[in-house]
């Protein structure tokens, strides 16, 4: 795919997302990130803020806590006329630490992966904007994967 979209925010998982024990934040606050991600995704390529309409792979990799900073990231990796297919990860880069003190945090060597999806968004058929035709195919085919 010639087209590398990509786009990428970073957040802190504030109080009002704990929804568990041990203020642990619910996953879907990382989808909804995620549906931030894809609407930049889709504004960047059609100029419209598109509809997230599925998730045909979701992984939630580690527990995400009250204080933990993440960057959410996704990327174009297939598209049609009207669909656009997006990876997702979200990754942790500073871990609340509240158990040392109540303003503790730690910046991780490492960032963690704490979830990976692969996400369908669709845009109106009159935002669409056609891509031209490669040699031997045509115009938005089917969903395209980069490789």
């Amino acid at each position: 795919m010639s087209e590398a979209v990509s786009a990428t925010l970073c957040a802190r998982m504030a109080q009002k997302d704990a929804h568990y024990g041990g203020n642990l934040v619910d996953g879907a606050r990382i989808l909804q990130l995620f549906g931030d991600v894809v609407t930049e995704i889709t504004v960047r390529m059609d100029g419209d803020e598109g509809l997230l309409s599925g998730y045909s792979e979701v992984e939630f990799k580690a527990p995400v806590y009250v204080g933990d900073y993440l960057e959410v990231s996704g990327r174009l990796v297939g598209r049609s006329r009207l669909r656009r297919v997006v990876e997702f990860t979200a990754r942790k880069y500073i871990a609340a630490r509240y158990e040392q003190g109540t303003t503790r945090a730690e910046l991780l060597g490492e960032p963690v992966v704490v979830c990976r999806a692969v996400g369908t968004a669709v845009v109106p058929r009159d935002a669409a904007r056609r891509r031209p035709a490669s040699a031997g195919g045509t115009a938005d085919a089917d969903v395209s994967r980069a490789e």
